[in-house]
């Protein structure tokens, strides 16, 4: 059993609460039962999976699956769960993984989403599980976007971010050109739209694109737009949360192909 805080393989998982370390070791952390839960349903590859003595008797099965995924396993004691978690209350068990590999250009996507700046974690995990639950076919992100692997991301996806093909994207213009050149529609969210989402014709593939939570798309991106849509608000209210507005268009696609 790991007791100490200063064991080497301690200070470099916990350096991975850092974005920078999680980059440079290529590494992400997985935390709490639930998230390695649906870890062990889609069997995703572990590197290294520490639990309490407490958490391996509470949920032997899980521990004994896990252990199948997961390249090394260590019994550690709370302290070392509590030093390495980014969470107050951890739960007793950590591991970690692979960071996302970027992803390619897939020729024959039904509905895309394509994120610019998104900042806030919670927006994008609750975007990542939308996405899952109206079939999303692959999510790109702009480079200067939170990171897709953190923590908090991961958390708000209640688990939904293993089903989704995701990855960061350096040059976003050139992906959207890519897939306009195929035959997809774009669709751009702006409040001068001139048709709602429940206008849109998704039989076709598409993408949608979605901008920072303060300033929406760049007109760089905003330009390459087929369709440029409003969603319909009243009462003065002017915009949305981007993970609201992303809601609203992925359930229509979903109405539409349902």
């Amino acid at each position: 059993m790991l007791t100490s805080i200063k064991n080497p393989l301690v200070k470099q998982i916990r350096k991975l609460q850092r974005s920078s370390e999680r980059h440079k070791q290529n590494l992400c952390l997985l935390e709490g039962t639930n998230l390695l839960q649906t870890a062990y349903q889609v069997q995703f590859p572990l590197r290294i999976l520490m639990a309490t003595c407490q958490w391996q008797e509470k949920n032997y099965a899980l521990w004994e699956g896990l252990q199948t995924q997961a390249e090394k396993t260590e019994i550690v004691s709370e302290e070392i769960i509590k030093a390495i978690a980014t969470t107050v209350n951890p739960d007793g068990v950590i591991a970690t993984a692979k960071r996302p590999q970027p992803l390619s250009f897939p020729p024959d996507i039904k509905l895309g989403l394509v994120l610019e700046t998104i900042q806030d974690p919670g927006n994008l995990g609750t975007i990542i599980r939308t996405s899952v639950a109206m079939n999303v076919s692959a999510l790109w992100l702009s480079a200067d976007s939170v990171d897709l692997d953190h923590p908090k991301v991961l958390r708000a996806s209640a688990g939904e971010w293993f089903k989704l093909k995701a990855s960061m994207e350096i040059n976003l213009p050139q992906l959207v050109n890519y897939y306009k050149n195929q035959g997809c529609q774009i669709i751009a969210t702006s409040l001068k739209g001139k048709i709602s989402h429940w206008d849109l014709d998704f039989s076709q593939p598409s993408l949608i694109l979605l901008g920072n939570e303060a300033h929406g798309l760049s007109s760089e991106l905003a330009s390459l737009a087929t369709h440029q849509v409003k969603i319909p608000l009243a009462n003065q209210v002017e915009s949305l949360n981007v993970a609201i507005a992303s809601a609203f268009i992925l359930s229509e696609y979903q109405r539409q192909l349902s």
